[in-house]
């Protein structure tokens, strides 16, 4: 882990914390997440929204690059794909991100989603390196 910062990007991200997102493990190049599925999370017709589960792995993603970079430097999205595999309908969604490729200004990565135990989502995205820490 790079000092604790990937812990850091769950609990100081209003947004993230209002979804629910929690931090479920970590390691270097990798990152999981969970969230308890509620009725805030879905859609029209009772699925777990495409935004919730786009944001699932874009801050899980984001968080994995956060586990490869120098001290001093912080992530941002440059570019992201979304693919749905099938509706999210179920009690949690599981996401597991890892970094496919370091580099010193761009960290590409993917991430897969499971609802209780379905792979509903795959993500990629190129994170770009930033000089200076999050606020």
């Amino acid at each position: 882990m790079n000092g604790g910062r990937e812990t850091d990007v769950f609990d100081r991200a209003p947004f993230i914390r209002l979804l629910g997102y929690r931090l479920a493990g970590s390691g270097d190049g990798w990152m999981e997440t969970v969230l308890e599925v509620q009725d805030k999370h879905l859609q029209q017709h009772g699925y777990v929204h495409a935004g919730v589960m786009t944001t699932m792995a874009d801050h899980t993603s984001g968080a994995a690059a956060t586990t490869v970079i120098a001290p001093g430097y912080s992530i941002l999205t440059a570019q992201l794909s979304m693919h749905f595999l099938r509706p999210a309908r179920g009690t949690a969604l599981e996401c597991r991100a890892e970094v496919v490729k370091p580099g010193r200004s761009l960290v590409v990565t993917q991430a897969s989603i499971r609802c209780d135990d379905v792979d509903v989502g795959l993500f990629h995205a190129t994170m770009a390196v930033v000089e200076g820490e999050f606020e």
